[in-house]
């Protein structure tokens, strides 16, 4: 590996500890701002802003496996029956016990959940991007994050926040080496979202690149899976459609891994009609996409976190479904900020390294009210 594509590890001299406090401040007051340009914006429209992140869309689902367990269906306009077995039961559990401990409604312990889970998914992606690349670079790292475009679903009662939150935990546990927190991490985010076997592969590709099994690493390698297998084989054999018959609910909802075909088509719709520069956009950012992955590799990512990032991606862009959704299913995919935000941290002029985390903040506040407040996430 060449010099300069090496980790830049901070040494302990060099490393000015008070940057994790400056990057959760800094993560919180993005978020303030987004909830306040979204209530502003939604009040002039005489609208809720409260009811678009906690009672539309998929938090509605999470909340009826609260109120009715997993035995909800709704039929489709095309007759396709919707269960809400294709929703993974953490988040729910997570309500269900809020509101019975706080007397809170569902949707709002929801929405404690993840504002409570970014913030701890904030504090691990910047502990592992400065273990890598040291701590201005992992201030960089959390701040490109929090102003992601569609970051706002941060803010939602959805589960993206808490999945990012248990897998960023779990790949900085795989980085020390602590194999059984690293399994259960990587179980429970089994138990978040379909994307938990991502965890699962990285867990695995940690313990075969050791090439040293020890009880631990046996067992944080059994008990990673534990979780999304476990509600996967449990949902199929309860349905009475078999130990596979999470895939058919998943088929009634429109999503499967087609290896990127319907992405294909979408994309070739687009650049055949009027929306051919909307094509030419999505074709620029899959290829930045698939650019800072690479680039992630060439500068020394370890192994899990290149495991983990590539099957985040692979899923995103390859299953079919609602492609309004797919830039919410690359949320958890932090480690592809890395290469972004150890550029920012080397910039000699650090004004302009802000300007842009500055400017990039108003437009995600901006675009994730106009987001929410339109066609929104499914």
């Amino acid at each position: 590996m060449p010099t300069s594509e090496r980790p830049a590890r901070a040494t302990a001299a060099a490393v000015p500890r008070t940057l994790l406090p400056f990057s959760l401040l800094l993560f919180a007051a993005v978020r303030v701002l987004c909830l306040v340009t979204l209530a502003v914006w939604a009040g002039a429209e005489g609208r809720s802003a409260h009811k678009v992140l906690a009672e539309r869309w998929d938090s509605l689902w999470y909340v009826r496996v609260v109120e009715h367990g997993y035995d909800f269906t709704l039929t489709a306009p095309d007759g396709r029956v919707l269960s809400d077995r294709a929703f993974f039961p953490l988040l729910p559990w997570l309500e269900k016990a809020g509101h019975g401990l706080t007397g809170l409604a569902p949707q709002d312990v929801g929405l404690g959940v993840s504002a409570l889970a970014s913030l701890a998914a904030a504090w691990a992606i910047h502990r592992i991007a400065a273990r890598l690349y040291g701590e201005r670079a992992a201030l960089f790292a959390v701040a490109l994050w929090a102003v992601l475009p569609v970051s706002v679903v941060q803010s939602m009662a959805y589960s993206e926040s808490l999945f990012t939150a248990l897998a960023a935990w779990s790949l900085w546990s795989l980085l020390r080496e602590r194999w059984l927190p690293a399994g259960l991490l990587a179980s429970a985010a089994g138990l978040t979202r379909p994307v938990g076997f991502a965890v699962v592969l990285a867990v695995w590709g940690a313990a075969w690149a050791g090439r040293r099994l020890t009880w631990r690493v046996a067992a944080g390698c059994v008990l990673a899976p534990l979780g999304a297998a476990g509600y996967v084989l449990w949902s199929g054999l309860s349905s009475g459609h078999g130990p596979f018959g999470y895939l058919d609910v998943q088929g009634d909802w429109g999503n499967g891994f087609d290896g990127g075909l319907a992405f294909a088509r979408f994309l070739g719709d687009l650049l055949s009609g009027p929306g051919f520069a909307g094509g030419i956009g999505l074709i620029i950012g899959v290829a930045a996409l698939l650019w800072l992955y690479v680039r992630g590799i060439r500068q020394g990512q370890p192994l899990p976190l290149v495991l983990y990032t590539g099957v985040v991606v692979l899923l995103a862009l390859c299953t079919s479904g609602f492609f309004g959704s797919k830039p919410r299913l690359l949320l958890p995919a932090f480690p592809l900020l890395f290469p972004l935000a150890l550029a920012l941290s080397r910039l000699h002029h650090r004004r302009t390294a802000w300007l842009v985390v500055t400017a990039a903040a108003a437009l995600a506040a901006a675009y994730g009210a106009f987001w929410l407040l339109g066609s929104g996430p499914p």
